[in-house]
This record gives structure tokens, sequence and C-alpha cells, in this order.
């Protein structure tokens, strides 16, 4: 009996080391490669993703010039990259299905904790 477990555990680990994989690959690409990785993320049809990529594609220049501006404390990072976000959240809940909008929301968690840490980095 401890094999199947054993199986399904170690199955159960393998799958969430893919799914983390696509945000941290995300991460250290330019704006289109990570469009596409938040994409495959998201596992969105191709309506959604006509729809939703111009919108990540408008948000993206904003969050990363936050991120880069050294003026700003931790704090202003996180509520600026937060109030950019809360701008696109009602059409980001009309097009993701409540899945795909729960790994948004963590994948924006994720870019404003980046944010944070680039800070203590300098």
């Amino acid at each position: 009996m401890k094999k199947p477990i054993t199986l399904i555990a170690a199955a159960l680990c393998f799958g969430a080391l893919v799914l983390q994989a696509p945000a941290s690959y995300a991460q250290n690409q330019p704006a289109g490669s990570k469009l596409e990785a938040i994409s495959a993320q998201l596992n969105l049809t191709p309506k959604q993703k006509a729809k939703v990529l111009p919108i990540l594609a408008e948000e993206g220049p904003k969050v990363e010039a936050i991120k880069n501006n050294t003026s700003l404390s931790n704090l202003q990072k996180a509520q600026q990259i937060r109030s950019i976000h809360q701008q696109t959240d009602p059409q980001m809940k009309t097009i993701l299905s409540p899945v795909q909008y729960e790994k948004l929301r963590a994948i924006r968690q994720q870019t404003i904790e980046q944010a944070i840490q680039k800070r203590r980095a300098h």
C-alpha cells in the first residue's frame, strides 16, 4: 500500500515544481518572453490571450519603471505596483476564470516582492 502513496506524493511534488518553473523563468526574460511565460502559466485560450496580453503589455513598462526607481521606498514601490494592478483587475476578472485569476494574483504578488528585493540588493 505504501508504494502508490509514494508515487502520488512524488507526482504532486513534481507537479508543484513544474507549476513554479514558468514563474522563475519569466522573471529573467525580455518583456515578450515574460508575457508568453505568464500566458503559459495561466493556460490562456487563444481568445483570452488576445485580450489579456495587450493589458499585460501595457502594464509591464510601468511596473518595471517602478521596480527600477531607486528613489522610491519599498512601501512606495509596493503601493504603486498594486495601484497599477488594481486599474486592470476588473478587466482581468471578466476575461479569466477564477482559477486563472488567482494564479495571476500570485504572479503579481511575486512581482511586488521582486521590486522590494531589488531595492534591498542595491
